[in-house]
């Protein structure tokens, strides 16, 4: 089976411009794609993760990624599906960001032997004069039809800026500056941005006459249509300092039944031939299932070790098997004892202690499998020398020590 028809089969074909050129590009490993990723954050996310495994896909099969960071970009922000500006960046911020992505991202591709490519995008668009950008591009811009792509519309509710509108006559000249000095000939990107990725293909098909690609990948939704990469303490981040191997681990582990199969297609490297066997397993076989899933995505994040430890931890809270010592672990410095409030917020289950109270008394906490439902309990420091776990919800543990000395 080609590149193309995998990606099909998998689900990972949202949207193309051309089906039949790209089909032969791909198969036959000439496509030089691009996908860019705006560094507004220190880390990336769970929401970048379909890029990073199309990426990997693509380049095993022959072909050459581009890896464009937004250092120019990130400045403006992209509206696409939000309801609100993004907050702006200063440039220490983005160049921070920038060798963090980087890094991350080299987890999944090989830039050595320019097998790959990492741009900064900042490094040409900095250097734009505005009036010559406009003479340059702006005939080729319909602002009507810029006002009707879905990437604006919700921001149009609440009051697009001039600062956000340009955002995709900036994405559009990457694409143009790429196919003219890099022979870049295809975008990739989520499904959400393809408007921006036309005005691409557009600018160069009238600048230049030649042709260029477009593909799109559906979002990573679960079986209601919501976006998946969000756990109970917000963003699933890659960073290990950020998101725990374990809650990494647990967050795939715990994904709705109906949502496995779809999961193990897209975001994991398992032969198509295994992940249909599998789909016909018995019901009773669906933990098991859960767990592959979670220990293939985290390895491919974290590694091999931090994956086994993330699933050996995670059994010995819900089977009895294995090895807690790789469950969240908070140490605190108690003199006596500690309200249960005040240490919900220290370990981050609770954003404040109106959250911890709502959790008590909604019967959400326990401690050691006891529920607790008075909010004015107090954890001893006796207590805490073996250390205690706390339960939230049904699936978030965590465990709390004494501060050693």
């Amino acid at each position: 089976m080609q590149i193309y028809e995998e990606l099909q089969r998998r689900g990972l074909i949202a949207q193309v411009t051309d089906e039949e050129d790209i089909k032969q590009l791909l198969n036959r490993g000439g496509a030089k794609f691009y996908i860019g990723i705006d560094p507004t954050a220190d880390s990336l996310h769970a929401g970048h993760f379909m890029a990073l495994c199309l990426m990997r896909r693509l380049q095993l099969a022959g072909n050459k990624p581009i890896v464009v960071l937004g250092g120019g970009t990130g400045m403006v922000g992209d509206p696409s599906g939000r309801t609100d500006m993004r907050s702006l960046l200063d440039e220490v911020q983005i160049k921070r960001n920038f060798q963090r992505f980087k890094e991350q991202i080299s987890l999944f591709i090989d830039f050595d032997d320019d097998k790959a490519l990492c741009l900064n995008n900042g490094d040409w668009l900095k250097q734009l004069k505005y009036v010559e950008l406009l003479r340059e591009v702006g005939p080729y811009f319909s602002v009507n039809r810029m006002l009707s792509a879905d990437c604006y519309k919700q921001r149009l509710e609440k009051g697009l800026t001039f600062l956000e509108f340009n955002y995709m006559v900036m994405q559009a000249y990457d694409f143009y500056y790429l196919h003219k000095h890099y022979g870049c000939n295809m975008q990739f990107g989520g499904d959400d941005q393809w408007s921006n990725m036309l005005a691409g293909t557009e600018l160069i098909r009238r600048k230049s006459g030649k042709n260029a690609f477009a593909l799109t990948i559906p979002l990573l939704t679960n079986s209601d249509g919501e976006k998946m990469g969000k756990s109970v303490k917000g963003a699933l981040w890659l960073d290990k300092d950020k998101t725990s191997p374990y809650d990494f681990y647990q967050y795939w582990r715990n994904v709705d039944d109906g949502d496995v199969d779809k999961c193990l297609k897209m975001i994991t490297f398992l032969p198509l031939k295994t992940i249909e066997e599998m789909a016909q397993w018995p019901s009773e076989k669906i933990n098991e299932k859960k767990e592959i899933l979670a220990y293939e995505i985290t390895k491919m994040v974290h590694g091999k070790q931090l994956a086994s430890d993330a699933q050996s931890a995670a059994r010995a809270l819900f089977s009895g098997e294995g090895d807690d010592s790789n469950m969240p672990t908070t140490a605190v410095d108690v003199i006596d004892e500690i309200s249960l409030l005040d240490l919900l917020v220290f370990t981050k289950l609770a954003t404040s202690k109106s959250e911890a109270r709502r959790l008590i008394n909604q019967g959400g906490i326990s401690l050691d499998n006891k529920k607790i439902t008075d909010i004015n309990y107090q954890v001893s420091r006796a207590s805490l020398i073996d250390s205690i776990k706390i339960k939230k919800g049904k699936k978030v543990f965590h465990k709390v020590i004494i501060k050693s000395n």
